[in-house]
């Protein structure tokens, strides 16, 4: 706790002046550009990964990026999305997961949570992720786990299209999905292709998208 408190004191003494400019331009709006959905593993920070400033994104991070599909008890997540898209109006959501990702190793090796229910509950959102991996044959943990990673991606993206906001912005061309997949070692970007198809390199096809 001592480090994240003289972070702060080094961020008002040092850093807060020197953007002073930036933050009183913030104080009361902001409009951001895109929606970032991630994990909530430490590893993983969407505005050191894209460089991005203060009030350039709007973020939603949980357990292994989970979006639930839009139903008649709406909750966090889903209200989180329809302010993105209708109050904000933001032209991309991306959904990006990530190497070694403590969910979905949980989830590919059929780990037992009967100490963490609601863990166990949140993670079932994956289930169809989980239903396109288990009939699949894998030489090794580490890549049946690298399948849950992208398939997961791949099932949060359907998810989204399930939310009204998102479906009607999509009809009327003002939405970008992005499927996403960082390696926390290389520091690299894998970005789903137009349809689902497959993942390529987003540094070298910097124009990729789900939809």
């Amino acid at each position: 706790m001592k480090e994240i408190i003289n972070g702060f004191l080094n961020f008002q003494q040092n850093v807060f002046p020197e953007r002073k400019d930036l933050f009183k331009s913030l104080a009361s709006n902001q409009n951001p550009k895109a929606l970032f959905i991630s994990c909530s593993d430490s590893r993983l920070v969407p505005e050191l990964v894209t460089q991005q400033e203060p009030g350039e994104l709007f973020v939603i991070r949980n357990a292994g990026n989970i979006v639930p599909s839009f139903g008649p008890e709406p909750g966090g997540v889903s209200a989180t999305i329809e302010y993105a898209v209708v109050a904000l109006g933001v032209s991309d959501i991306i959904i990006c997961g990530h190497s070694n990702c403590g969910a979905m190793n949980a989830i590919a090796s059929c780990a037992c949570m009967d100490t963490m229910p609601a863990v166990e509950h949140w993670l079932r959102y994956a289930d169809a992720a989980k239903a396109v991996v288990e009939q699949r044959e894998y030489d090794s943990p580490e890549k049946k786990l690298n399948e849950m990673v992208k398939e997961n991606v791949i099932a949060q993206l359907n998810n989204m299209k399930t939310h009204p906001s998102v479906s009607v912005a999509l009809r009327n061309g003002k939405l970008r999905l992005h499927g996403w997949v960082y390696d926390i070692e290389s520091g690299t970007i894998m970005a789903l292709t137009q349809g689902g198809k497959q993942f390529i390199t987003l540094s070298e096809n910097p124009d990729t998208c789900f939809e």
